[in-house]
């Protein structure tokens, strides 16, 4: 027989291997992998997609891009509050709305001033600024002031409300030299500052904002020390015009022929907060308390610009509930000045702070935190399957469950009535027991992934969380006037700290008088179980809580 016409016969065991080998090319391709990926196309820092890569986000290319294939969008500059809008629950943005208010020279100074006036003790960590031209003659009021009480006549710097990089800055003597110009802020000059090796100098430090809803912040333990390249000198009408001395401002600076660039991170013109700090310390100053005021007065101007970003948050956001993921965060770069008392400054707030990569200190300090900061925002493959998988859940759940604050209870019975404010009464404590372990188990990863940051809101410490919570309630109470005495309430109590044991037992009490029977030896069916329990409260958690962790 010729052999192009020869059959062969296949073996049952050649069948079932090929049959195999199919299957397994299957489920090979549905197991495939899915990239986190990033859409840089507004960015301009090798550093930022470099920081990107090494964390395993994979970056688009342009022809690629479409609003739903990334993960995360990054930006240099403001973004448009439509963007905000355009976000699906799984992407990230790294910037929210309305940071303006503290990030802009002038809204700064007009609300650090109404919390100075309402809490002067705390907000105390600003220079005296006068917001141009609606308060030049307050400004030229306190200068007459201080000729009349024989002072040190003081010395005032103009600085553009909106501008950056040192550009449009001017140092006066005489405050009735000082031009009304549009859009500019005039502060009183801090003429008494800690010197390093003779020369001027301020920090730059990095704080993530990961939430707003409520607020969640970090600080990175390390940032630049940044020194004017001319050997200070006490302000005269002859060295008004000295920038070199003045200002410690890097993209000045680094013009001046003396710059320098050094590999050590303790020399140079640029240097490592941790260094000064270590030189700070062998000098004898007390570092821990430093850190301490450092870390109060980020987290005070934070309270500062809460109310605006909540409330614009949930109007870009409408139905998104507390607590849940943030679509945004945030890198924000704070300039403070340390006079000769170790006394921290506020000079100004960077919502877009520089991620150029000149020298080594560079790359190191500021590709930790970015690194850093993508591992903390926790941007997950899954986000996108789970999302749509719960926005199909809660359109169901919304369609089969009556909608009680619409019952009306006049023509009900007293008890009927009574059985109906202790259901909402439960479910109001259910959401919040929700919440509570939805925090808790944030709190779990956040501490498992700091790297180099560490959290400053909300602090461990329960004396100083309810300090904060204090100013947080008086800030919205100052910013957010035209809201209801309830949404204020309820905003602030997602700040306060909860006991998952008092929740419980006010879930029991309410059930019991429901004639519900005690159910101690589960949870609560209905509630995700998110954390592992306390072995104090174990009693409360059995066998029912490895389903709950996973269907949460």
């Amino acid at each position: 027989m010729d052999e192009r016409f020869s059959v062969f016969p296949i073996t049952e065991e050649e069948e079932t291997q090929e049959r195999t080998s199919r299957q397994d090319s299957g489920s090979k391709k549905k197991k495939k992998k899915t990239c986190i990926t990033a859409n840089v196309t507004n960015c301009k820092y090798d550093l930022v997609r470099s920081s990107l890569e090494a964390v395993n986000i994979f970056i688009l290319k342009e022809e690629s891009i479409s609003l739903q294939a990334a993960y995360l969008f990054w930006f240099d500059s403001v973004v448009p509050m439509e963007k905000f809008q355009e976000m699906k629950a799984y992407q990230r943005i790294n910037h929210f709305p309305s940071m303006g208010e503290i990030c802009r020279k002038d809204y700064l100074a007009r609300n650090m001033a109404k919390m100075h006036r309402a809490r002067p003790t705390e907000f105390n960590f600003v220079p005296r600024s006068w917001i141009l031209p609606s308060e030049y003659n307050l400004l030229q009021v306190y200068a007459q002031d201080c000729r009349k009480k024989k002072r040190k006549f003081p010395t005032f710097i103009q600085k553009p409300a909106n501008g950056a990089m040192g550009n449009g800055i001017q140092l006066f003597r005489n405050a009735e030299k000082i031009q009304p110009c549009e859009q500019t802020i005039v502060q009183e000059y801090l003429d008494k500052p800690l010197l390093l090796d003779g020369y001027k100098i301020d920090l730059r430090l990095y704080c993530l904002v990961t939430h707003c809803d409520p607020l969640r912040a970090f600080l990175y333990k390390d940032g630049l020390v940044r020194l004017s390249t001319e050997k200070y000198v006490n302000p005269t009408e002859q060295n008004m015009d000295q920038m070199f001395m003045h200002l410690t401002n890097y993209s000045v600076n680094k013009q001046n022929e003396k710059f320098e660039r050094h590999s050590d991170y303790d020399r140079g013109s640029k240097r490592s907060i941790k260094s000064l700090l270590i030189y700070l310390k062998n000098s004898g100053y007390d570092t821990a308390t430093l850190w301490r005021n450092i870390c109060d007065l980020v987290v005070k101007t934070l309270i500062v610009v809460s109310p605006h970003i909540l409330h614009s948050y949930r109007m870009c956001r409408p139905g998104q509930a507390p607590h849940s993921d943030s679509v945004c965060f945030e890198i924000l770069g704070f300039d403070i000045f340390l006079d000769r008392k170790l006394k921290p400054w506020l000079l100004e707030v960077n919502r877009a702070p520089s991620f150029g990569g000149d020298e080594k200190i560079d790359r190191d300090i500021k590709g930790g935190v970015i690194r850093d900061a993508l591992r903390l925002v926790n941007i997950r493959a899954s986000d996108k399957k789970r999302n749509l998988a719960n926005q199909k859940a809660e359109a169901q759940r919304r369609l089969l469950r009556p909608s009680q604050s619409r019952l009306s209870t006049g023509n009900l019975s007293t008890s009927a009535q009574r059985r109906f404010i202790i259901n909402r009464r439960k479910e109001e404590l259910k959401e919040k027991l929700g919440w509570v372990r939805k925090e808790a188990a944030r709190e779990e990863y956040e501490d498992a992934n700091l790297g180099g940051y560490a959290r400053i809101f909300p602090c461990h410490d329960r004396t100083q969380r309810e300090r904060y919570t204090s100013l947080l309630s008086d800030a919205f109470q100052l910013f957010l006037q035209s809201k209801s005495a309830p949404f204020q309430k309820n905003i602030i109590d997602h700040y306060r700290a909860h006991n998952e044991d008092e929740i419980l037992d006010l879930i029991e009490q309410c059930e019991a008088e429901e004639g519900i029977p005690p159910t101690k030896s589960k949870p609560l069916s209905s509630m995700p179980l998110l954390t592992p329990p306390p072995r104090s409260s174990s009693r409360r958690y059995s066998d029912q809580s490895s389903s709950s962790s996973s269907s949460s």
